[in-house]
């Protein structure tokens, strides 16, 4: 259920940080609305998760995934440009998620 939740954070986060893209500087009010409201249930969702989820592990999660979603859609949504560097940096993320949770639960 922890992993479940913690999706929910992830997805939370990247909908509010999309939403602050369009807020313009929160002068715009639907998007800084939406904003406020997609990180309060984001950390809602990231402190339940981290009842049953180690924190180290949650975090790493959370803020990857996130960092890598939010670039994707930059790149694929909001004609930010793409180029090796990008993608690389995007792929070492991933590969640092995987190694933190190689390490096992201790």
């Amino acid at each position: 259920m922890g992993y479940v939740l913690l999706a929910g954070a992830i997805t939370a986060e990247v909908a509010a940080t999309t939403a602050m893209k369009y807020s313009d500087g929160f002068s715009r009010l639907w998007p800084s609305l939406l904003t406020a409201l997609g990180y309060l249930v984001a950390f809602a969702l990231l402190a339940q998760t981290l009842k049953t989820v180690s924190v180290g592990t949650a975090y790493a999660i959370w803020a990857g995934a996130g960092t890598a979603a939010i670039a994707a859609i930059g790149m694929v949504f909001l004609g930010e440009g793409m180029n090796p560097a990008k993608l690389a940096g995007i792929a070492l993320i991933i590969c640092g998620v995987v190694v933190l949770n190689m390490g096992g639960a201790h």
